[in-house]
């Protein structure tokens, strides 16, 4: 009798281990081709700032990669393969958010040794110089400077580039970056966070200058609080992880330097947030 029982006691006793085990882990839904947020080899500051929160909650950090596209969230969050999204805009319709862990801005870039000192859309220099941007598909005027451009008639200069690439391309975001270093546009717009850690590793100088607002569209957002993504409804992790990010605030701003990201003031927006370019 018992030696006939012994191995359903024992299988039913690693199933529930492992499903101990499992409800520890922190698990994270990510892009494994997205620096400078996240990748495979977890070298993004998404990663990092992943990995402090775990180390604090005495939770595991495990991935499932997925690229960060159309219907990421459903095919990932929504499905209950993780629990947490790192970098996602406050006020996002696809997920409950955290309190913000830091607030970024869209930038000029442009070569240091141009002397064109790019800082509104309204420069009229504009009109006829080659301007990069970052393009989302079908949601190409979503994205704010995109609209910006277009409201003033700025269209047959734009050059767009794929803020996805292909699969087979690593950092697909960092083209853009790198056309502004080549010349092969004049002037680009983009994420903070995308161009400040790309122009870091960039061998031409490049100026990096923060966009204020759009006069013509001052409701047009420029400046986004980005937090945590966690499922509707999972009030207790979302207010462990909201802890955290008081605790570790300064570790966090650190990591943010490393990488280049511009960091502004925080401050929650009420209305739902227009795209920053991650490809949400």
């Amino acid at each position: 009798m018992f030696s006939a029982s012994r191995p359903i006691l024992l299988a039913v006793g690693a199933a529930f281990c492992a499903s101990a085990v499992a409800q520890q882990e922190l698990r994270v839904c990510s892009d494994p081709n997205n620096l400078p947020y996240s990748n495979q080899q977890q070298q993004g500051f998404e990663n990092r700032i992943a990995d402090l929160i775990g180390h604090d909650l005495h939770r595991p950090v495990v991935y499932f990669w997925f690229p960060q596209r159309e219907k990421f969230f459903k095919s990932t969050l929504d499905r209950g393969v993780c629990d947490v999204v790192m970098g996602v805009p406050v006020g996002f319709e696809d997920a409950d958010t955290t309190q913000p862990y830091y607030r970024s801005t869209y930038v000029f870039i442009t070569r240091r040794d141009s002397g064109l000192h790019i800082t509104s859309f309204d420069d009229p220099r504009l009109r006829t110089l080659k301007i990069g941007v970052h393009v989302l598909g079908e949601q190409d005027d979503s994205v704010p400077p995109v609209h910006a451009f277009t409201s003033r008639g700025i269209v047959r200069n734009l050059v767009g580039y794929s803020i996805f690439g292909n699969l087979n391309e690593a950092n697909p975001p960092a083209d853009l970056i790198k056309a502004v270093a080549d010349k092969t546009v004049d002037v680009a717009v983009a994420w903070g966070p995308i161009a400040g850690y790309f122009a870091q590793k960039s061998s031409v100088p490049l100026e990096l200058t923060p966009v204020d607002s759009d006069s013509r569209n001052p409701s047009l957002p420029f400046h986004f609080d980005i937090a945590v993504g966690v499922r509707e409804g999972d009030t207790a992790l979302k207010q462990q992880i909201d802890a955290e990010l008081v605790r570790r605030r300064s570790e966090i701003a650190q990591i943010l330097r490393a990488y280049g990201v511009p960091q502004l003031p925080q401050a929650t927006p009420a209305a739902k947030p227009a795209k920053a370019e991650k490809g949400d």
